[in-house]
């Protein structure tokens, strides 16, 4: 059996025996949602821009997505520390698809959270413009899961301590998400905001999810969204396999 699928399995297995995770996965996308969907519902009417919920609700999945990601990649530093990784370092198979089983099984786990909060803001009144473009959102969805996996697992390959690795995501991830034009359009925006959405991968994501939901105008356009996420993903594979293989253990 391939290591990639046993490491992907193993990432699964985990997730569906900690249920205390996942519910408490779904507090933060919870809170966002009724504390700015309903909070700033009439402001955002006012300003003649429609449904806030219908706008906020692709960018909070992609949060849940993005969280779940990176954090997963401190599985590395808490294996490090309690052997399993020397373990598997020191199996007849290479690193790279040592790697690519953590990645792709921390992706999943980020792409299945991603989808319970869907449903989740389905309950909280969020309807998809139609049902043919959701196979393009949940493509979306597992773009931005696998990039930011690959970013986590990147930061944790050059780090031994868990105190370390959550201080630098927190830094990282933060205006990761609230630059991304998540919360808010990025049309009017300020200039420098626009600039730094633009550098921002998770603008790409989030523009191009909520088309696939809304069918409303793209930012960026949908190709683009794709073309950015889909380089930046094998990008940060590449740079992630290369710090993975240079681990010390």
């Amino acid at each position: 059996m391939s290591v990639i699928y046993i490491l992907w399995l193993r990432q699964l297995k985990k997730y569906f025996r900690s249920r205390s995770r996942i519910i408490g996965l779904l507090g933060q996308p919870l809170l966002f949602l009724l504390a700015f969907g309903f909070g700033f519902a009439s402001i955002y009417k006012k300003a003649g821009e429609g449904n806030y919920l219908q706008f906020l609700a692709p960018g909070i999945i992609l949060m849940s997505v993005l969280f779940t990601a990176v954090f997963s990649g401190i599985d590395i530093i808490w294996d490090r520390q309690f052997g399993f990784l020397k373990e598997t370092m020191v199996a007849p198979v290479s690193r790279l698809e040592i790697m690519l089983g953590k990645t792709f099984g921390g992706a999943t786990v980020a792409s299945l959270q991603g989808l319970l909060v869907f449903v989740l803001t389905l309950f909280v009144g969020f309807r998809p413009h139609t049902v043919l473009l959701l196979p393009a959102a949940f493509l979306f969805i597992f773009l931005v899961a696998v990039l930011f996996t690959s970013l986590g697992i990147a930061i944790a390959s050059m780090l031994e301590d868990m105190q370390g690795f959550q201080l630098i995501v927190n830094f990282l991830i933060m205006p990761v998400f609230f630059l991304s034009g998540a919360l808010f359009p990025l049309k009017g925006a300020p200039r420098a905001i626009d600039i730094i959405a633009r550098i921002d991968p998770m603008s790409y994501g989030v523009d191009g999810l909520r088309y696939a939901f809304l069918s409303t105008g793209s930012d960026f356009g949908v190709a683009t969204d794709f073309i950015v996420l889909g380089v930046l993903t094998a990008l940060l594979l590449w740079i992630g396999s290369r710090l993975f293989e240079r681990i010390q253990v």
